[in-house]
């Protein structure tokens, strides 16, 4: 189940990432993410009307905490992505933020087998090799772009930060921890917009296409959720991390985009490495 519901979270959250990736060329970014945020928590509000869960103290700091990271985060891939190309952008940060927790889990102590540590592997190649789109510089040569890289970097780590500290909720919290780290990740969206001067207007055509993006996030976060608590949090975090594939198959059906020969071959590690953890 664990690693069920690891890969529904890494479907989950390509499909949003594609439905914010068109809202946004068709809206301001900040108001995308915004009401995408929104739409995202009144859904788990109504989730949490007919569950059971209880918020302790610590809850509510580590859950803060995640939203705090998943605000600055996003905020700062989207702005890496705005200078820089995503063929270099999205495999870093996925990779990141993927093996941010991974280290902790392991100075924690979770032990894995050695299959498991060669499928986490594979899995992680397999973003890099799914996420990457070459194109061809000015002097028709294959370059290798450094704009973005550093933004990238640091998102990669903060929204490592998210899932650490997502993770790390009580399991008697159930899927409520998602709302203090939702109003936290608001919170920073919103003052960095006014700290930016960003427009937070969205037009009408786009809000439903913006409401399906938080409703997706806010179910692949509740998929990540379970994940990690059946199971461990580095095996949880690494299935999550390959939802650039989501988004590539999405592109590819919807705007028929080509998929390229090193995204195939990352599609079969990808597969090679969940059947690996799987073990």
């Amino acid at each position: 189940m664990s690693i069920a519901f690891g890969l529904l979270a890494a479907a989950f959250y390509g499909a949003a990432d594609f439905c914010g990736g068109v809202a946004a060329r068709r809206s301001a970014l900040f108001g995308v993410t915004i009401f995408s945020q929104l739409a995202g928590l009144l859904v788990l509000l109504v989730i949490l009307a007919f569950t059971r869960w209880h918020l302790t103290a610590g809850d509510l700091v580590v859950g803060a905490l995640a939203g705090l990271c998943a605000g600055a985060g996003l905020a700062l891939f989207y702005h890496a992505l705005a200078i820089g190309r995503m063929g270099v952008v999205s495999p870093v940060t996925a990779v990141l933020a993927s093996g941010v927790p991974v280290i902790a889990s392991v100075v924690r102590g979770e032990h894995l087998h050695d299959a498991q540590w060669i499928g986490m592997l594979l899995a992680l190649i397999a973003i890099v090799l799914i996420s990457a789109s070459f194109e061809e510089g000015e002097s028709g040569k294959r370059e290798i772009v450094t704009e973005g890289l550093r933004e990238a970097l640091v998102a990669g780590i903060i929204i490592g930060g998210f899932i650490l500290f997502l993770s790390r909720a009580s399991a008697g919290s159930g899927l409520a921890i998602l709302l203090p780290a939702r109003a936290a990740s608001v919170l920073v969206l919103l003052l960095i917009a006014l700290v930016a001067r960003g427009s937070i207007r969205a037009t009408a055509k786009t809000l439903p296409l913006i409401a399906l993006c938080g409703v997706l996030d806010m179910s692949a976060n509740a998929f990540f959720l379970l994940s990690a608590r059946a199971g461990y949090v580095s095996i949880a975090s690494v299935l999550t991390g390959l939802y650039p594939a989501s988004t590539v198959f999405l592109a590819l059906i919807v705007l028929r985009e080509r998929l390229q020969l090193i995204q195939r071959w990352g599609v079969v590690l990808a597969l090679a490495g969940v059947a690996l953890i799987a073990t």
